[in-house]
């Protein structure tokens, strides 16, 4: 695993702006940055990111039926009592899911180390899937890079398959705050795979979205069957519909019960039934009296719901503090132990493993000068190169 300089291509931000890729810097700062790229080995995409990203893949998915028939898990997790039957008949029932992603601390050396599973919202969709595999024929035809480097990305291939495969009702809405452009621009990049799947797609803005007579419906008061949400499941039981989710007919993506997958609380239930996996992190619920207690050296505690390394508190091995203001203050917290993300001159670089149903789908890499990854994060393309 290295980090090598290359010259930017020519022309490249107004070419991203002619695609609709308007987020590439925020407020002045690079979002997307070309000036990097790093390279891994076959053999440390196979064995050490792939395979472990499907076996943990599998190990979070077995989960589900145990939390769901656990009270006391389903409470750990913060799942409001009302939803839990409406969480298990989705379980019950198979509805589809389509995606996520897995952030990973990885130095190209030792095991991976999950830090969190985004299974619910998560973006970096569109840089992934998209933009740096054009950077990286871009960079190939100008001779920039070896004639046989690769990349780990078949995201958006594996994406237009799922659309197609999947069985769900007509239209097929997608959904999210309109005015957010990161979400507006994933959704739209969602949107346009399924159309090239062949599927006969809507956009609406998650604010009017309506309800009648138990069913959510369009501005047209149309029924809303099928609807993918860029738009967090504890958000939703939260807002005004929330009691019409428990009853209507929408078929959701992602559904009802990736929400016991997409908080923090998943990782001390992955260590409790999966202890000294090579894979994951000593994790553990943090009682509400030890939320103002000082953290040791060597852990990290992070609110359930936490987003863009919001709330997080880390204290590295030599007792440095790093913190990440955010709207969690009250929220309930886990511990984890510390996994440094690797230094590569003065940036932590952390790793997200896409799944696109149960196949792991390539990475993203994303770099910040602190050990808590943000929104603001630089996102890097990658090579495979032997």
């Amino acid at each position: 695993m290295k980090k090598i300089p290359i010259a930017e291509r020519p022309g490249w931000r107004e070419y991203a702006e002619s695609l609709g890729f308007a987020f590439h810097t925020f407020d002045g700062e690079p979002y997307w940055d070309e000036t990097a790229y790093y390279q891994f080995s076959l053999q440390q995409i196979e064995q050490d990111l792939e395979a472990p990203t499907e076996e943990l893949h599998q190990m979070a998915l077995s989960l589900v039926p145990d939390i769901i028939a656990d009270e006391e898990k389903l409470q750990q997790l913060g799942i409001p009592a009302p939803f839990w039957e409406m969480v298990a008949h989705s379980w019950r029932n198979k509805e589809p899911h389509l995606y996520g992603r897995m952030d990973l601390s990885y130095d190209g050396q030792q095991p991976a180390k999950l830090l969190e599973l985004n299974y619910d919202t998560p973006t970096s969709l569109y840089e992934t899937g998209f933009f740096q595999w054009i950077w990286l024929e871009d960079q190939l035809k100008r001779g920039h890079l070896p004639a046989h480097a690769d990349q780990f990305n078949s995201l958006q291939d594996q994406l237009e398959q799922a659309f197609r495969d999947l069985v769900l009702p007509s239209p097929l809405y997608f959904s999210c705050v309109a005015d957010n452009t990161e979400d507006r621009g994933t959704v739209a990049y969602l949107q346009d795979i399924a159309q090239q799947a062949g599927r006969d797609t809507r956009f609406i803005d998650l604010a009017a979205v309506g309800e009648l007579q138990g069913q959510l419906v369009d501005l047209n008061n149309a029924p809303i069957e099928a609807w993918f949400k860029l738009y967090p499941w504890e958000f939703m039981v939260q807002e005004e519909f929330a009691p019409t989710l428990a009853r209507t007919k929408t078929r959701f993506l992602e559904p009802e019960w990736k929400m016991l997958l997409s908080n923090k609380g998943i990782l001390p239930l992955l260590w409790q039934k999966f202890p000294n996996h090579p894979n994951l992190l000593p994790s553990f619920f943090e009682p509400p009296s030890s939320a103002s207690q000082a953290l040791p050296s060597g852990w990290v505690r992070k609110p359930l719901f936490s987003r863009e390394g919001a709330n997080v508190e880390l204290i590295d091995n030599h007792g440095q503090r790093w913190f990440e203001d955010g709207p969690y203050h009250d929220a309930p917290l886990i511990r984890q132990a510390l996994a440094p993300l690797p230094k590569f001159g003065d940036s932590y670089t952390l790793i997200g493993s896409w799944v696109v149903r149960d196949s792991a789908a390539g990475i993203c890499i994303r770099e910040d000068n602190s050990l808590i990854t943000k929104d603001s994060s630089r996102f890097l393309p990658h090579i495979i190169l032997d």
